[in-house]
């Protein structure tokens, strides 16, 4: 970003402007002469893709650029909107593992994760492009899982906490747990998570991480880095990587299908 050009207000409401219309066109004036002569299959593929990402762009345009209040107000919004689309995907993963009779914790590890994770998948995806090194790229993805666990399970936890603690037990709460064992020191009221089989997909989780952590340590030591090298390795370790999360995804649905 100039910054010198940035600051001034003229700039900051033409940038927001031209960002607004870029976000409206279907195709670059540059590539007309490309579509003409790679054919109209090619077109075609390429209008259809545009004719869906046209509304994320003009909803996304909205959000403004970087020369406002110092880059504080786009990265504000920026997070606002990746988080109201995370949720929407979210839901419509749920939605969708409800109509095809999917068992809520199978959905929560396979449609509902991978359709919050995708946002992140990106984001990493262009940083291993831009930056010279993997740094960004991996400390995304740790940044990201970190605050799923700590923030994303954390805040709601104390603020359930809080308001059985504040409010006391309810009718339905003593339905539902005043008869089991580790309820009876608490039935005044209190926030109760029950693990279910957590347990087993925490494990298998573990194991991938760590397969994970010594796949990287290896590259680095043999190649030089984490990301990229010669074409065969990364190949094998994409293919290494996706082995990993279809065993995590195997393992944990058989077991929480063998324990229903």
């Amino acid at each position: 970003v100039n910054w010198a050009k940035a600051h001034t207000a003229r700039s900051n409401w033409t940038a927001w402007k031209e960002q607004i219309m870029d976000s409206i066109k279907l195709k670059d004036d540059e590539e007309d002469d490309e579509e003409e002569r790679n054919g109209c299959l090619e077109c075609l593929s390429k209008v259809s893709t545009a004719l869906l990402v046209v509304p994320w762009r003009i909803v996304f345009s909205c959000i403004p650029p970087p020369g406002f209040c110092d880059g504080w107000l786009c990265f504000v919004g920026s997070l606002m909107g990746i988080g109201a689309l995370t949720a929407v995907v979210g839901d419509l993963a749920a939605l969708l593992g409800c109509v095809l009779e999917i068992g809520s914790a199978i959905t929560a590890i396979t449609l509902v994760a991978l359709g919050t994770s995708l946002p992140d998948t990106f984001a990493s995806r262009t940083a291993a492009v831009q930056d010279p090194t993997a740094d960004a790229s991996v400390g995304n993805v740790t940044g990201s899982n970190s605050v799923n666990v700590f923030l994303g399970l954390g805040l709601p936890w104390t603020l359930g906490a809080l308001y059985w603690t504040i409010g006391g037990a309810d009718p339905i709460w003593l339905a539902r747990y005043q008869d089991k064992a580790f309820a009876q020191d608490w039935l005044s009221g209190a926030f109760v998570v029950e693990a279910g089989n957590l347990w087993f997909n925490v494990m298998v989780f573990s194991c991938c991480a760590v397969c994970c952590v010594i796949l990287l340590a290896t590259r680095r030591k043999v190649f030089g880095g984490e990301l990229g090298g010669p074409k065969a390795p990364a190949y094998v370790s994409s293919v290494f990587l996706v082995c990993l999360w279809a065993l995590y995804i195997g393992l944990s649905c058989w077991h929480i299908l063998g324990h229903q």
